[in-house]
């Protein structure tokens, strides 16, 4: 494999606030939990993966004028991203509560400075990298309406400039609220499409994972349908179908699992792997990125 060119990530920077919970949560009373605070952001954990592979990485995307923002990019910085960041003012970076318990988590979002990012400023700092080489965008971008044209002009631009492009479709429930048909319309022709089991569902109806995938791929060049546990299918338009079994690990937090996926993945085919070789590297990270309470790599 050869090392791929800079990738330039465009979404959401967000604070985690992870509460590994005891049992189940014990509504109206008390759930124990072990708890800790650090940075999110499907996004900015991605970046964060990705530069853990010594890949050359610039995160696009924006906070609130605030100590939370300044730490956020700060830690990024540390960890070898790029940061191409819109600071806003009046707005809070954005904070995510996740509450993991059981292998599963769930989150309460405050999406904040995520949806003022701006079309201008993702063409600006597009412009800044002229040697990257690919484009991958967090579907938050699209699914919040307030950020929505960055996340369109992002992906012009880089069809424009001959980038390879790739789009994680983000969460189940706000893909319901926008419906298939106007997300996939967003999406068209891009090169790499990731997509969970909830996510598939939402877009391509209840078949088996192969089929999700053939069915998304009249949309996406590549489509790889991620099931946790139950491993990963990657679907082309060749017909190529390639399958990956999970990882066998004791899971602490899931918490940014699927972005560390996400980087493995895309490091590896950027590099030149084949297919197979691409998802048993994702999957290779993203059961670290379970092993352990956060959503970055650990330094």
């Amino acid at each position: 494999m050869t090392r791929p060119a800079r990738v330039v990530v465009v979404g959401d920077v967000i604070t985690d606030v992870v509460a590994v919970l005891s049992g189940p949560l014990a509504i109206g009373s008390d759930t124990g939990a072990e708890i800790s605070l650090g940075g999110g952001g499907q996004a900015a954990n991605t970046a964060a993966w990705v530069a853990a592979q010594r890949v050359d990485v610039t995160l696009v995307s924006a906070v609130g004028d605030d100590d939370a923002g300044r730490v956020r990019v700060a830690e990024l910085e540390r960890a070898g991203v790029d940061c191409a960041v819109e600071r806003v003012e009046d707005v809070p970076t954005g904070t995510v509560i996740v509450l993991a318990v059981d292998g599963e988590r769930t989150m309460v979002s405050q999406r904040g400075a995520n949806l003022r990012l701006s079309a201008a400023h993702v063409e600006q700092a597009l412009a800044a990298v002229p040697e990257a080489g690919h484009l991958h965008l967090s579907a938050y971008t699209l699914l919040d309406a307030g950020s929505r044209g960055a996340g369109l002009r992002a992906l012009a631009v880089a069809r424009e400039r001959g980038l390879t492009t790739s789009v994680d479709a983000a969460s189940a429930a706000p893909l319901r609220r926008v419906g298939a048909r106007a997300f996939l319309s967003w999406v068209r022709d891009v090169d790499l499409l990731l997509v969970n089991a909830d996510e598939a569902t939402v877009l391509a109806g209840g078949l088996d994972p192969a089929a999700q995938g053939r069915a998304l791929s009249a949309t996406a060049r590549r489509v790889v349908v991620k099931g946790g546990a139950a491993g990963a299918v990657w679907v082309d338009r060749t017909g190529t179908v390639s399958v990956a079994t999970a990882r066998r690990v004791t899971v602490v937090d899931v918490t940014g699992a699927g972005d560390a996926f996400a980087a493995g993945l895309l490091t590896a085919w950027l590099g030149g792997a084949t297919s197979t070789a691409a998802l048993d590297r994702a999957t290779e990270l993203g059961a670290l990125a379970v092993s352990s309470v956060g959503a970055r790599p650990r330094s």
